[in-house]
């Protein structure tokens, strides 16, 4: 099946750079003996799991999820070993105990101490890590904060470790600013870590990462494990700060042309909001890609500047490159969409339409949505 034959709009992965974004960070992250626990909440799919944990060097050590219904399915597919990564609440321990019962290794993580005295008093308590917060300001407590003690003591047996999350390396624009942003990561870490093990608490796991400071952390030394996520498929954000280039972005949305305006440079399509998502992240990077960039069928730039600059709920508005020769779209032509934030875009998808270079599809890989 060719990619002009698929209904649209829907998402095509580039098998080949998938493994070739895979073995950028399998090389970076084995270059300091550290385990990497990839991170599914991108690509929601046990077909890109599987590349994932049998790239060459890549040490892992499990993955990480988002949700308690990627970790069910990634169970059913037989992987046991599982970090996920929200703060749990009590009433979802029943469901981790039940996960677990069915010979899981579901790891979950708290920041609270009441959270901490329901977890070592449920009779199938998880093995809980402590969230630690290195700069980003959403989850996780501060590595000097008295609550790590307690929160320690609260699960007692339960303790597995800790780790932390610098979501805030997406202000970076350097790679000067990525490393220094995983050195402030690691030491936060390191702090927690060893503030534990000096009040005679085993601290196992130490754990860390995001894209941007796994790939250009100067040094992990004291970390056991890293993750990472959005750096297989990437997108217009990781692109711009510098975690890949622009021909690393593994996911477009397929679109076809539904209207033209020909006097204005404009074409409508059938991606908008809800294919596309409506995340302006690269707003506030050095280049503002609107809702996406425009590309051939192929996925090349081969439209130059082409962008959409408006997302309705079903329909695209993109403003073709003033700088070119038109392209003479036509009603039922297709074009792709690289998206800003492919976590949030692939969102309303289930399932990946693969290729691998060229314009014929060799697979569909189905994701898992919802919690």
């Amino acid at each position: 099946m060719k990619l002009s034959a698929l209904p649209t709009p829907c998402l095509v992965l580039d098998r080949g750079i998938l493994a070739r974004n895979l073995d950028t960070m399998a090389r970076a992250v084995a270059r300091h003996s550290t385990a990497l626990r990839p991170h599914m909440k991108t690509a929601k799919s046990i077909d890109v799991a599987r590349m994932a944990l049998g790239t060459p060097l890549a040490q892992t050590a499990g993955i990480t999820v988002s949700t308690l219904a990627e970790a069910e399915y990634f169970l059913s597919h037989g992987i046991t070993d599982q970090l996920y990564a929200v703060g749990i609440t009590p009433q979802k321990l029943e469901r981790v105990a039940e996960l677990n019962g069915t010979a899981g290794d579901i790891k979950i993580i708290t920041d609270d101490p009441d959270v901490a005295t329901a977890i070592a008093a449920h009779p199938a308590g998880a093995r809980t890590l402590i969230e630690i917060d290195c700069g980003e300001g959403r989850g996780g407590i501060g590595p000097d904060s008295p609550a790590v003690l307690e929160i320690a003591s609260r699960l007692g047996p339960r303790l597995a470790g800790i780790m932390t999350h610098a979501g805030h390396s997406y202000s970076g624009r350097s790679i000067a600013d990525m490393a220094a942003i995983a050195e402030t990561e690691r030491q936060g870490a390191i702090i927690a870590a060893e503030r534990l093990r000096a009040a005679g608490h085993a601290c196992p796991i130490v754990s860390m990462g995001s894209s941007p400071t796994a790939l250009y952390a100067g040094s992990l030394a004291g970390i056991t494990e890293v993750r990472a996520g959005v750096y297989m498929l990437g997108d217009l954000f990781q692109a711009e700060i510098g975690t890949h280039g622009p021909a690393d972005i593994a996911v477009t949305v397929l679109t076809s042309v539904i209207g033209r305006r020909p006097a204005e440079r404009r074409i409508v399509v059938d991606a908008g909001g809800i294919a596309l998502s409506k995340d302006r992240s690269t707003e506030s990077a050095p280049h503002d890609w609107g809702f996406g960039h425009a590309r051939d069928i192929m996925g090349e730039p081969t439209l130059g500047h082409a962008l959409v600059k408006r997302a309705n709920q079903e329909h695209g508005i993109i403003d073709l490159d003033p700088t070119l020769p038109d392209p003479g779209f036509r009603i039922g032509d297709k074009l792709r969409i690289a998206p800003n934030h492919v976590c949030m875009t692939s969102a309303a998808h289930d399932r990946y339409f693969v290729v691998d270079g060229s314009d014929e599809v060799i697979a569909v890989w189905r994701r898992i949505n919802g919690w």
